[in-house]
């Protein structure tokens, strides 16, 4: 069901539930008072049907169909146009979840139409019928009770995020932990929560710069300056945010570099060291070598080779072989292979 509540306030209280939206319409004709239409995804008839009661505006009309707008506030003759982006921070994910939700103020009714679970305006709804001198003062103050729930839920976002970065933080330094992609993907819910949360100043300060033209309670216009400062200490909280993880991912870049030229050193340094055992290897290889040549040719029990029946051949073949070998051995002692 599209309606999630729908009521008629008349002088802050709440006089009638109708139980349709023509039922509503009717109402307000006939009776007067001020009509608050809570919709959830609403389908194109509902929306149009609504729409065209109270004369919205086609192209306001098409964003809260279509979803999936950008914060922004727009007036269309005497009916503003709101667009919210509200949040909320998943702990076992560690992921904020962004809602959206549309408000129409016209001068006499209030539609609020959602498309995600938050921001749970039932909860704005009774807080205003509980303050009827507060909802007394028109479709603006529910415009202020909204956004006024919609930048108090981001006190508990701005917690999370700042716990994430307390631990990104103290991960930074520890051996054998690469925080690079954490602080990447926490940067991406920080660009989020600040594209959410930007451009809500410059909203309210909309709204207080239009009260005096169209009328707007002085009391309510107070309670919207206490908002716009919520939104200003927001969009500071997010630009430090913003700052430290850049801080956080040159540091972490910092480090890993560190650490592979490390390891770079050590790799170099084995290399080395395998590379002078190579040398001893290879020079007592070749000091084995040319005795072993001598030795093997010797040993093939031919009949015909030089010097097999003379007295001397045996003492030469072995001087011959020692001799090679010191040779080698001072020629690679010589090159600091040995």
């Amino acid at each position: 069901m599209a309606i999630v509540d729908n009521g008629i306030y008349v002088d802050g209280v709440r006089t009638e539930n109708p139980r349709s939206l023509d039922e509503t319409f009717e109402s307000m004709r006939d009776r007067g008072g001020m009509g608050w239409i809570g919709l959830y995804r609403p389908g194109e008839d509902e929306l149009r049907a609504v729409a065209d009661e109270f004369g919205l505006h086609e192209l306001s009309v098409e964003d809260a169909l279509r979803g999936h707008q950008r914060p922004k506030i727009e007036r269309y003759g005497n009916v503003l146009f709101v667009v919210l982006r509200p949040a909320r921070y998943l702990d076992e994910e560690e992921e904020v979840e962004f809602g959206e939700v549309h408000v129409f103020v016209g001068p006499d009714f209030v539609v609020t139409i959602r498309h995600a679970e938050a921001p749970d305006l039932s909860r704005v709804r009774h807080r205003m019928e509980a303050d009827p001198l507060l909802l007394a003062r028109g479709p603006e103050a529910v415009l202020y009770a909204i956004l006024d729930e919609v930048v108090d839920e981001y006190t508990p976002v701005m917690a999370g995020l700042e716990n994430d970065i307390d631990e990104i933080e103290a991960q930074l330094f520890l051996e054998d932990q690469d925080a690079t992609q954490r602080i990447y993907e926490l940067a991406r819910e920080v660009i989020d929560v600040q594209r959410a949360t930007q451009p809500l100043s410059a909203m309210v300060e909309a709204l207080l710069n239009g009260g005096e033209k169209y009328g707007v309670d002085e009391e309510l216009q107070r309670y919207l300056r206490d908002v716009h400062d919520h939104t200003l200490r927001i969009s500071d909280r997010v630009s430090t945010f913003r700052s430290v993880l850049d801080n956080a991912l040159t540091v972490e870049s910092t480090i890993v570099a560190r650490r592979q030229n490390e390891e770079m050193r050590r790799m170099t340094e084995a290399s080395i060291h395998q590379g002078e055992q190579m040398k001893k290897i290879s020079s007592w290889a070749a000091i084995l070598f040319a005795p072993s040549i001598i030795g093997g040719i010797y040993g093939m029990n031919f009949d015909e080779m030089p010097e097999l029946h003379w007295v001397f051949g045996y003492p030469m073949a072995l001087g011959l072989m020692l001799g090679l070998g010191v040779v080698l051995y001072v020629v690679f002692k010589r090159k600091n292979w040995l």
